[in-house]
């Protein structure tokens, strides 16, 4: 351990994988692992007693606050705060999307081999960039091939969405068939890059589509 080493708070829901992750980072130089977080708010509590250089974030937190709401929180303050790296499982263009947006530093996959982890850390600690190669591919992909913007009608959907209403209540509001709403929905996650009711609606409010 040096004066110099990059101090890491890590930040996972599952206990074991804090372990893992703990017992990997103590084998590299350079690397202090200073605390260890299982929530949101406790990563955002820790960082603010332990100041590390960067926390390594999960995305999906069981309860309370999530990692790109953390990641916001820790990254929003007066002096910067800390880098953040997201670790996750998750590889999607909304997952994606969302955390860089919220200030994330890095994106990584849990996949990684140890030496690319360790030098994430150490970029992200320096300001740069790490990104997985697949996550960088699809980030490059969405760069090449812009999506449509919605149509009229599928913003219309997506704020009935983002109300809560199942289809067959956005069928009634708006004067149309369940069929149709499949069909605009279908076209929505595609265009945003997502899979599912929520996260078409977290991608929306990300990009103010939403009014």
């Amino acid at each position: 351990m040096t004066a110099s080493a990059v101090r890491i708070l890590l930040c996972d829901d599952h206990a074991v994988v804090r372990a893992g992750l703990r017992a990997l980072l103590s084998s590299a130089a350079g690397i202090d692992v200073v605390g260890e977080a299982a929530t949101g708010e406790e990563a955002v509590a820790m960082a603010a007693r332990l100041a590390p250089d960067v926390v390594l974030m999960d995305l999906q937190l069981d309860g309370g606050m999530d990692g790109v709401t953390a990641t916001r929180q820790l990254t929003s303050g007066p002096e910067g705060g800390p880098r953040v790296l997201v670790l996750t499982m998750f590889d999607t263009d909304a997952d994606i999307t969302r955390a860089i947006e919220a200030g994330a530093t890095g994106y990584l996959l849990k996949a990684e081999q140890p030496e690319e982890l360790f030098a994430a850390i150490r970029d992200a600690a320096s300001g740069r960039t790490a990104l997985s190669r697949p996550v960088a591919d699809r980030l490059l992909t969405r760069l090449r091939s812009p999506r449509p913007a919605l149509s009229g009608r599928e913003q219309e959907i997506l704020a009935q969405l983002a109300r809560g209403l199942g289809n067959r209540e956005i069928a009634r509001a708006l004067f149309i068939s369940e069929a149709t709403v499949k069909t605009h929905l279908g076209r929505i996650y595609g265009k945003l890059g997502v899979e599912t009711r929520a996260g078409a609606v977290a991608v929306a409010k990300e990009r103010r589509l939403l009014p």
